[in-house]
């Protein structure tokens, strides 16, 4: 017993001793990380474009990223936000003198990337050079790396060259297998988010958008790349066509890159060009490191600010986290927003394929509420879809990216029917009592009625009409030709803009430039202030302290399971009515 109490003690001071370690450890750390100190940018300086990371509207800084261990996690999130920020201040610095490019693969949409590449173009115009290298690129990474100087292409690598595509899972058969019965309601030819339940396939409708939406995002990526690179659009389709770019050497043949070579030979080059000796580095500058220098100052009037919301994310009721959009914590900021005196107009920036029609319904009402007051601007970044159109169509005006993909205007319900499931397959059972034949509607665990059905499509009807109404109204258009438009679909931005769902070309910065004038600010008479705040570096360290999230700990658990179980999750918030696109869509 004594021995026993021995080792207690033992393990209880262990436990004390690595607490105070920790907490000694942290402060220290989080002292540091909480350092304003401005860095100072060298002479002779390349800034380093690293896009082959996760890239999001607002930049996620996880302080343990480098250096692993227990709160290491996931690398960083880049933000848009900063890039841009970044290539701006660059172009007029006299110390940075060129752009290196890390763009094999970049874990970003397409209108983010337009955004990133339009920035690029301006940086071009400023007489500095922008290179980059790749092991290999992928479609994406090409789209950015075709505007360089120099692309270096590993002698053995390659580039993806073969067209878009998009695939769709089914889980009809899967849901037959367990005896579920998804019961769907909804309005709108298009709206075929439901199909991956009732169908093993894609209906002829679900073709025909995705074919054309396709089809309109990769003539705006074969155009801009033509532009960069003068080959015809013509000829890289045929290329496409033919799998004619599966080389490296057919690769620089065709003219999609300069050099064949592998990275310190591109480094050898650009020594010389900057008069760099041999033997030391070239003074690379990361966009965290360059926003923290002297050259990266916030100009404009305090007093006069125009305030980017950023909504990204699924749609949901409540407060929401930092993955999604919730209506509740969406509506406090933008109160607060309207409510500050110094901020002179808003920019919604949007970043969503939607998801519940009535979360989605009353930030409407609170962006409606705003435009009464001071000018909103919505900007459509990769997906403003359905809920995310919702959301954009009660602004003044909407701006869009030509490869947004945007509409879906259109509703659905979804219910499931575990009936059989649960008896069957688990041999659960189910009874009750109510005070009414319906007191139990809807309901998971029974057949319903066809005339309970009928009340929930009822339901679905009715939103569409509210939908479409609202829709019509804020495009000033008949609710006949804005049905038209309507049914579900989704379209591009250069297609919304033709079809009147969109005003203006463009991106956030556009948006903001529109703001300001119809708030009548002079162009550098004012700050850009985007909400909610980034999270400071302490604020991140202590996130990683308290814990692993959720999702982490299911997958260590569950292992392989993970996904499906994340999967169950997703298809339990489908449940009700919902504003969301009609498929998961992934464009390579």
């Amino acid at each position: 017993m004594l021995q026993f109490f021995k080792y207690v003690l033992a393990t209880f001071v262990g436990i004390i001793i690595f607490i105070f370690v920790s907490v000694f450890i942290l402060a220290g750390i989080g002292s540091k990380l909480s350092s304003e100190d401005t860095v100072v940018i060298a002479e002779k300086s390349v800034l380093k474009l690293d896009l082959n990371k996760p890239i999001q509207e607002v930049g996620v800084e996880n302080p343990f990223a480098d250096i692993g261990g227990p709160f290491g996690g996931d690398e960083n999130a880049v933000g848009l936000k900063d890039i841009l920020e970044a290539l701006k201040s660059a172009q007029s610095d006299s110390n940075i003198k060129g752009i290196y490019l890390k763009t094999e693969s970049p874990e970003a949409g397409w209108a983010t990337l337009e955004e990133v590449r339009n920035q690029l173009i301006k940086f071009k115009k400023s007489g500095k050079f922008i290179v980059t290298y790749g092991e290999s690129f992928s479609e994406k990474g090409y789209y950015i790396a075709s505007l360089a100087d120099k692309i270096y292409l590993n002698p053995v690598g390659g580039i993806e060259w073969n067209g878009l595509s998009a695939e769709y899972s089914f889980f009809k058969g899967t849901f037959d297998k367990l005896g579920i019965e998804p019961m769907v309601f909804r309005v709108g030819e298009f709206k075929s988010a439901i199909e991956m339940f009732s169908r093993q396939d894609m209906s002829e409708a679900s073709k025909k958008q995705s074919i054309e939406l396709l089809t309109a995002i990769n003539d705006n990526f074969l155009k801009n790349i033509s532009d960069s690179r003068k080959i015809p659009v013509t000829e890289l389709k045929r290329l496409a066509d033919s799998l004619g770019v599966e080389s490296p050497k057919l690769a620089l043949q065709h003219k999609f890159v300069t050099n064949l070579g592998y990275q310190d030979e591109l480094e050898a080059v650009l020594k010389r060009d900057l008069k760099v000796e041999e033997k030391k580095n070239i003074s690379y500058v990361g966009v965290d490191k360059y926003l923290k220098g002297e050259s990266a100052v916030n100009d404009g009037d305090f007093n006069k600010r125009i305030g980017v919301l950023v909504a990204e994310g699924e749609i949901t009721s409540g407060e929401g986290g930092d993955d999604n959009i919730g209506s509740e914590k969406f509506v406090k900021e933008l109160k607060e927003i309207r409510e500050n005196d110094k901020i002179k107009a808003v920019v919604i920036r949007i970043n969503s394929p939607g998801g519940s029609a009535l979360a989605s319904d009353v930030m409407w009402r609170e962006i409606q509420v705003t435009a009464k007051k001071k000018p909103v601007i919505a900007s459509m970044s990769d997906v403003a879809a359905s809920g995310g159109y919702y959301m954009a169509m009660g602004c003044d005006t909407i701006v869009a990216q030509p490869n947004t993909i945007t509409g879906s205007i259109g509703i659905f319900g979804l219910v499931f029917n575990v009936t059989d499931f649960m008896n069957n397959k688990l041999g659960v059972t189910f009874d009750g009592v109510g005070t009414s034949p319906h007191a139990d509607w809807p309901t998971a665990t029974r057949d319903m009625t066809e005339f309970e059905k009928s009340m929930i499509q009822k339901s679905v009807n009715e939103g569409y009409e509210t939908f479409t109404k609202k829709a019509a109204a804020g495009r000033k258009m008949s609710v006949e030709k804005l049905k038209s438009l309507a049914q579900g679909r989704v379209w591009s931005g250069i297609e919304a803009k033709q079809n009147g769902l969109v005003d203006v070309i463009g991106g956030v910065d556009d948006a903001i430039k529109i703001a300001a004038k119809a708030a009548k600010l002079n162009e550098g008479d004012y700050r850009v202030r985007y909400y909610p705040e980034k999270k400071k570096p302490l604020d991140e360290l202590l996130t990683k302290f308290m814990g692993d999230t959720e999702e982490k700990v299911t997958s260590k658990n569950l292992g392989e399971l993970a996904p499906y179980v994340k999967m169950y999750k997703k298809l339990m918030n489908m449940g009700g009515t919902q504003t969301r696109m009609p498929f998961e869509l992934t464009i390579r």
